[in-house]
């Protein structure tokens, strides 16, 4: 009773204004009778209502555009669901129309494709960047405890809006235990991070640059030599 309820989108300017001001977004599509008065025949559909739990908890950004005309019969007519990811301007659909799609399928979607402009690898975002389309990904391998952390993020971002639909951008933190496999992949050592490794998913061709700080320069230099 207490959960941010999600924000009605009636119109396209209304999409494209949520979807500007996020770096994912999560919409559903569906027909249903007017959500803005009560109705004794409505139910709410398990399905959303389960996802949408979970995206409040994860504090995700979402939106339910509710079609006018809508049929008063609450009957859901081509209900889908699709994250809209900035990284690369790519849309990716979850077909609703499935039986047996559930809540925790459509959870795992979301999670799949939860790419944002610096995508911080982890257990769960490992798939999505996986089955990214992009075939370049660049990896920032550095401390996220260090004081000068946010700053490195700063300008690792600012170089990233440089590269948008060309290079994915990864923040792996070195201090997760889950990700020593990784730092030992490209040949590092603790002592030599801060450093960026740049990876071509389609031949494995890759390079790395250890850096004392990062900059927005010196991570588009790399990134373009590397391109080149």
């Amino acid at each position: 009773s207490t959960a941010e309820k999600p924000i009605l989108l009636n119109n396209i300017t209304d999409a494209e204004a949520f979807i500007s001001g996020v770096e994912v977004a999560v919409i559903g599509f569906f027909q249903v009778c007017s959500l803005h008065l009560p109705c004794a025949s409505c139910e709410p559909c398990p399905t959303l209502m389960g996802a949408w739990g979970w995206m409040w908890y994860k504090h995700l950004p979402k939106a339910a555009p509710v079609p006018k005309g809508a049929g008063a019969d609450r009957r859901v007519e081509g209900l889908g669901v699709f994250a809209c990811l900035q990284v690369d301007n790519d849309r990716r659909d979850l077909d609703m129309n499935s039986e047996d799609v559930d809540a925790k399928k459509m959870i795992r979607f979301i999670r799949m494709n939860e790419l944002r402009l610096v995508t911080e690898y982890n257990p769960v975002t490992a798939v999505g960047v996986m089955q990214s389309s992009l075939q370049f990904n660049l990896l920032l391998i550095t401390d996220k405890m260090s004081p000068k952390h946010p700053e490195r993020m700063r300008k690792y971002r600012a170089a990233a809006e440089l590269f948008k639909g060309k290079i994915l951008f990864i923040l792996v933190d070195s201090n997760l235990k889950s990700n020593e496999r990784t730092v030992s992949f490209f040949k590092l050592k603790k002592s030599q991070l801060p450093a960026l490794a740049i990876f071509h998913t389609p031949d494995e061709e890759q390079d790395v640059l250890t850096l004392d700080e990062v900059s927005v320069e010196r991570v588009q230099d790399f990134c373009n030599r590397f391109l080149q």
